[in-house]
């Protein structure tokens, strides 16, 4: 069974800085893609970021030159680095991954996902 556990949201003014944390565990054999989506009230979920296995990154129009991905394969960790936040960057950060583990081949899993708030 693998979990993505998320950390780091909070409350922080605009212009501040947060850094989301997430961690998976599990019987993990191999994480490829890594990803943050956020879903604010009464909009679809949107994919914020991702990163590959090999290290390649893409960012939604909207965080580019402010939110930086990255990722510790020795962890099994992901972290969105996000400044300059603004108040419609409020919502709930969700976590993904598609992950091998020792059950079978790669599966997409879902962390249970942290607020942000940015207040104006």
């Amino acid at each position: 069974q693998v979990q993505l556990v998320e950390s780091g949201g909070g409350l922080v003014q605009a212009g501040g800085s947060l850094r989301l944390s997430c961690a998976a565990s599990g019987s993990i054999v191999s994480i490829n893609v890594m990803r943050w989506y956020r879903q604010a009230p009464g909009n679809k979920r949107e994919l914020v970021a991702a990163i590959s296995l090999g290290g390649t990154l893409n960012y939604v129009d909207s965080v580019k030159g402010r939110f930086t991905i990255s990722r510790d394969n020795a962890k099994n960790t992901v972290y969105l680095q996000m400044r300059s936040l603004k108040p419609e960057d409020t919502a709930v950060y969700y976590c993904n991954a598609d992950v091998s583990s020792a059950d079978g081949p790669y599966r997409n899993y879902w962390g249970q996902g942290t607020q942000v708030t940015v207040s104006s």
